[in-house]
């Protein structure tokens, strides 16, 4: 299996000037942990998720966002991603085509798959994820 099997397709990002309680409604509302940061041109410039709000001080998605991003293409394997988000200690990878975001495997994108029974193979524990 491969990210944009298993990706989530509709993507919610955020700007950078959102407002940490604009960001924790968005969150909240779309039922989701973590999001892309994205600035005006729509390029990436950051991933923010519920643990940066609770651990970071600031008063918007700039000042707490990870700056780092790493991200996978939609051809990437899962078992790659599983790798990715263990060693970094990331719960979200953002899926990348040309330079644009077209999608975001989270864990439970992953775990999903497993439980509908799709093949995915990983190597290694992923208890840390």
């Amino acid at each position: 299996m491969i990210a944009k099997e298993i990706m989530t397709r509709d993507i919610i990002t955020v700007a950078p000037e959102l407002t940490i309680r604009k960001l924790a409604m968005t969150l909240v509302k779309n039922q989701i942990s973590g999001a892309p940061v994205t600035g005006k041109t729509g390029k990436i410039v950051g991933i923010v998720s519920e643990a940066d709000i609770v651990a970071k001080k600031g008063k918007d998605v700039k000042a707490i966002m990870s700056k780092k991003v790493i991200s996978v293409a939609e051809d990437t394997p899962v078992e790659e991603i599983a790798q990715l988000m263990t060693k970094h200690k990331i719960k979200r990878l953002p899926v990348m085509n040309g330079g644009k975001v077209v999608g975001i495997v989270s864990r439970a994108d992953i775990v999903n798959a497993i439980a509908m029974g799709k093949h995915v193979t990983i190597p290694s524990p992923v208890y840390d994820l």
